[in-house]
């Protein structure tokens, strides 16, 4: 009879784990967003009837793209139902004029509230803003009714800037958000190690209590495409690690879907261990709407669970 109940304890034990598991799913998916790798309108439509309305989808400009063709894409978000968060890139702005009037323009076409700060890959200067803190220095987002930022955070550390640096920067721009009345969070560059993200917003917990960390996630997409991406945002550590693999096909259609990843970090939500992580963001390379699509099975799957 013992073993019995014994049996019975464990099996309650285990149904009570997966279900705060499944809330803690549910929790970072509600504070989930995505980023536009698109410039189709017609993609834009079809995430836009599967998204819960008012997600937050990041709005990157490419390197042929216009800032004519960015607001394009941030109305039809914004048109859509969805919440557009437009990257500015530092470096790559010609002028303060050239920032104020794309800002004016994207919050009064588009409702634009928040923005991701860069510093962008560029090494040229192009104009007044050497980096994201100069950005925010400025005072033209607050100006132009910006009233969230985001800043980018690197559990793997910067291929260029040692990690100490990293950190004072990060201290730089919460001074200047907090005498600027703007909330600042953190999204992470993606890993192939969510246990490296944990860590980090662990230690952030510690550093910089209450500021809230969003932890990049690869969308569903084909391995090569994968690694290629990871080469080029210098995810270095654990791509060493996939390498090591033989790149063998089955280990690296695993690594490809989020799945795995964004459940480590549900259990690490549902045991309520310590650190700042808040939310997902979806980097999607080229599939935004299989990514929207995963989002959607997500949270119907632990809806349905609930």
């Amino acid at each position: 009879m013992t073993g019995v109940v014994t049996d019975r304890v464990a099996g309650q034990g285990s149904i009570e784990a997966a279900d705060a598991q499944g809330r803690a799913a549910l929790g970072l998916l509600g504070n989930s967003s995505i980023e536009l790798s698109t410039n189709g309108h017609d993609a834009i439509l079809r995430a836009a009837e599967i998204l819960p309305p008012g997600m937050p989808v990041y709005v990157a400009k490419m390197p042929t793209q216009t800032l004519t063709e960015k607001l394009i894409q941030i109305r039809a978000l914004r048109a859509s139902g969805l919440d557009p968060v437009p990257h500015i890139a530092a470096r790559q702005l010609a002028s303060r004029l050239e920032l104020r009037t794309f800002l004016e323009e994207a919050v009064s076409g588009g409702e634009v509230h928040r923005v991701l700060l860069i510093g962008g890959n560029d090494t040229r200067v192009a104009g007044p803003f050497r980096d994201s803190a100069s950005v925010l220095a400025s005072g033209l987002l607050e100006d132009a009714g910006i009233r969230e930022i985001d800043v980018a955070g690197y559990p793997e550390g910067h291929p260029r800037i040692p990690a100490d640096v990293l950190f004072a920067d990060l201290e730089t721009k919460m001074k200047l958000a907090d005498d600027r009345g703007l909330n600042l969070n953190i999204v992470t560059q993606f890993s192939f190690a969510p246990r490296t993200v944990i860590a980090y917003c662990s230690d952030l917990a510690l550093r910089a209590p209450g500021v809230p960390v969003y932890a990049g996630l690869m969308g569903p997409t084909h391995p090569a495409r994968l690694l290629r991406f990871a080469r080029i945002c210098g995810v270095s550590t654990t791509l060493q690690a996939v390498c090591s693999l033989g790149l063998n096909a089955l280990k690296l259609a695993t690594l490809s879907s989020p799945d795995k990843h964004f459940a480590v970090m549900a259990r690490h939500q549902a045991a309520r261990e310590n650190g700042n992580l808040s939310g997902i963001h979806l980097f999607n390379f080229g599939g935004f709407h299989e990514s929207a699509k995963w989002i959607s099975d997500q949270l119907q799957r632990g809806t349905a669970n609930a």
